[in-house]
């Protein structure tokens, strides 16, 4: 309980007046409430409780962003401790534990504080905190940090109990088979993988240093770090990940692949492993892949104006040919899978190869490759076209016999859909070219070739409105100034543009992606060019005599309809 000094200053500042005081007293006192908790019901603020506790004890205040801490803190201090005797840690600094407290002239906790930092051998600085600060500190204890940290101590229990020889009736037992099947380390990679997926991410990377294990999650694109851990847990929780995926566990100095499945939240989510040996360990990333999450229609996906028109376009053809271009991570699959969608009608026969099957659709043959026991792309593609199929869906022409078998398909009267590595849709005929493909069986295949990436969006009830300054404008306008006519006619700019604003619900200001796109479609004209001279310049400018919209102008069309920001814009193109 703060002391009268305290109350004194509330009453000399005139915050509240004795009665008022008095009240929030007994309900404290009666409802189990925080004094400061009742005493902002009486009309304080937070702000005004803490200056006024800092006059009378002398010990600084600190205010916690969000109420987040680093998640490595929270294992200084258990949460039955934080919570019994209402303080928290907030982080370290320079070797110092730096503790937030509710009342520093509580003896008992001041005690246990002691008693905590003399255990850690660490020294420690007080700072007051909020009530609100206090309880959203207490809620991290519920997040991965938490989860882990529970049983990170029980961990390294095991770990220490380790050291010691083997039972002689169990000499042959090794340290890593021993851990990894043991409750702390299964607990610490099912909470990762919870929290994963929970927080939509695409991938996890557990990466080992010196002295330190780190896991990422990319969300929306982005690598952030999620947790810190002991670098003495790597080899164990490594050892677990290798026995979910079949994965050899003495073989330390050269790459693996694997896979497992897991039921997380009545779900049934893949995850893809892949493991790296680097300097300090092996490196672990882990491609998360949730066949519920169901497919986005082509408008969702990103596709709009002039490139939505082109594909609907190009997929009510009978034929040909359908290829999609960008970096690994641009949502290239996704996009097949829209298209997919669009033609899945009970009259066709759609039979799909792919690696790894991302999503379950249903009324579509799909078909995982397996290039360990000889099925690949180019062997799954022959087979296919004996299974009188009408749309081929193709995940990846990575080789000339697979690009040769795909071109064979669609002139033989099918619709094919596949993906290809180029930076642009101006670099795919070059590419398959490149891949031993003739150039005369282009023109009659080859239907469209889209180009995309992904780019974060704003959260539409957080973000900010900008002014569009004479500046800018005049920036947007030297982008567009090679865009056809036609679509420059269409384009309205508003009085304001808008940039990502962090808030509580939305803390990075952005929330999920889209697509931007650029889509080349065969012409006349671009046919004699591919017969002539298939160069890029050449395709680059046939392209823009049809009115193709390059990445970067797709980007700025959505910039001017407030989903994404400029910034966000130009991480991407």
């Amino acid at each position: 309980m703060p002391d009268n000094r305290f109350f004194d200053i509330l009453l000399q500042k005139g915050l509240i007046s004795k009665d008022k005081l008095k009240s929030a007293q007994d309900e404290s006192r009666m409802s189990g409430l925080l004094l400061e908790e009742c005493l902002e019901k009486a009309g304080i603020s937070p702000e005004k409780i803490l200056e006024a506790k800092t006059q009378a004890t002398g010990i600084p205040a600190k205010g916690i962003d969000g109420g987040r801490v680093p998640y490595d803190s929270l294992r200084f201090v258990p949460e039955d401790s934080a919570r019994a005797y209402k303080f928290v840690p907030l982080g370290t600094k320079d070797g110092v534990l730096e503790m937030g407290i509710i009342d520093p002239s509580d003896l008992d906790a001041r005690e246990a504080l002691q008693f905590i930092a003399s255990r850690l051998n660490m020294p420690f600085r007080v700072y007051l905190i909020s009530v609100k600060d206090y309880k959203d500190i207490l809620e991290e204890y519920k997040g991965l940090g938490g989860e882990v940290t529970k049983v990170l101590g029980e961990l390294e229990t095991a770990l220490r109990d380790d050291e010691r020889p083997p039972k002689a009736e169990d000499p042959t037992i090794s340290k890593v088979d021993r851990i990894v099947e043991e409750a702390p380390v299964t607990k610490i990679v099912a909470v990762v993988l919870k929290h994963a997926t929970e927080g939509m991410a695409s991938d996890i990377h557990i990466e080992p240093s010196k002295d330190k294990l780190r896991v990422r999650f990319r969300v929306d694109g982005i690598l952030h770090t999620s947790l810190i851990l002991p670098m003495k847990v790597s080899e164990s929780i490594i050892a677990r990940i290798k026995i979910l995926t079949n994965m050899q566990l003495d073989e330390k100095r050269k790459p693996q692949d694997g896979r497992f499945s897991a039921r997380i939240d009545n779900r049934e989510i893949d995850f893809r492993v892949s493991s790296f040996p680097t300097s300090f360990g092996e490196k672990i990333a882990i491609r998360i892949l949730d066949p519920e999450k169901g497919v986005k229609s082509l408008e969702s996906s990103g596709l709009i104006g002039r490139n939505l028109e082109t594909v609907n376009l190009g997929l009510q053809k009978p034929y040909g040919l359908i290829l999609l271009t960008g970096p690994t991570g641009s949502g290239k699959t996704t996009t097949l899978y829209s298209m997919l969608q669009t033609l899945n009608e009970e009259k066709y026969n759609i039979v799909s190869l792919e690696d790894p099957i991302e999503y379950n659709i249903g009324g579509i043959n799909q078909s995982q490759v397996r290039p360990e026991i000889g099925y690949d792309f180019a062997s799954g593609l022959r087979s296919i076209l004996r299974q009188d199929p009408d749309i081929i869906m193709v995940g990846e022409i990575r080789d000339r016999e697979t690009a040769q078998l795909a071109i064979h398909a669609a002139l033989t009267g099918h619709i094919v859909l596949s993906t290809l590595h180029t930076n642009s849709a101006i670099g795919v005929i070059p590419r398959l070219i490149d891949m031993g493909v003739e150039p005369y069986l282009l023109p009659p295949t080859l239907n469209l070739a889209i180009g995309q990436r992904l780019v974060r969006t704003l959260c539409p009830d957080s973000k900010k409105a900008v002014p569009l300054k004479d500046s800018v404008k005049d920036k947007i306008d030297e982008e567009l100034k090679d865009m056809s006519s036609e679509v420059k006619k269409t384009i309205v700019f508003p009085k304001e543009i808008y940039q990502a604003l962090p808030s509580s619900t939305c803390p990075k200001g952005t929330s999920g992606r889209m697509g931007v796109f650029e889509v080349l479609s065969m012409t006349p004209e671009l046919e004699k060019i591919i017969l002539k001279s298939p160069t890029e310049a050449a395709i680059l400018e046939e392209s823009r005599r049809q009115g193709m919209i390059t990445m970067r102008e797709d980007g700025i069309l959505k910039v001017l309809q407030g989903k994404i920001g400029l910034e966000e814009l130009s991480e991407t193109t």
